[in-house]
């Protein structure tokens, strides 16, 4: 009985993280490179997300270019409507390079907007 108890607390666990994770990305669907018309997520720019049951999230995220002119305003723009989820306690949003950005991690949906498909 014990462990059917654990499992079913574990899977809620899970499932508070998993629901976590999907407002995360649903917000991310929100965060535009304004010189490009597919967002942040479709684009391959967000490398993982972390989130904890307590309400904290971690972002790794990357730029199309590291002379992108929004290098300072999309990784706050990113915490920004993160923290606005009501159930986020703390966001950190780590900007890396390695590895580098290139169109591969665009999602077909990205593709597809772009005109990208071949």
């Amino acid at each position: 009985m014990t462990d059917t108890l654990q499992t079913s607390e574990q899977t809620q666990e899970k499932t508070r993280d998993q629901l976590l994770f999907d407002m995360v990305v649903e917000r991310l669907r929100m965060v535009f490179d304004p010189e490009i018309p597919v967002n942040i997520y479709e684009l391959g720019l967000v490398y993982s997300i972390k989130t904890t049951e307590e309400g904290e999230v971690a972002v790794e995220m990357t730029l199309t270019s590291p002379n992108c002119p929004v290098a300072e305003d999309l990784p706050r723009n990113v915490h920004d409507v993160i923290m606005a989820i009501d159930v986020v306690t703390k966001c950190t949003v780590e900007l890396v390079w390695e590895p580098p950005w290139e169109p591969s991690r665009m999602s077909d949906e990205a593709k597809v907007q772009l005109d990208m498909f071949y």
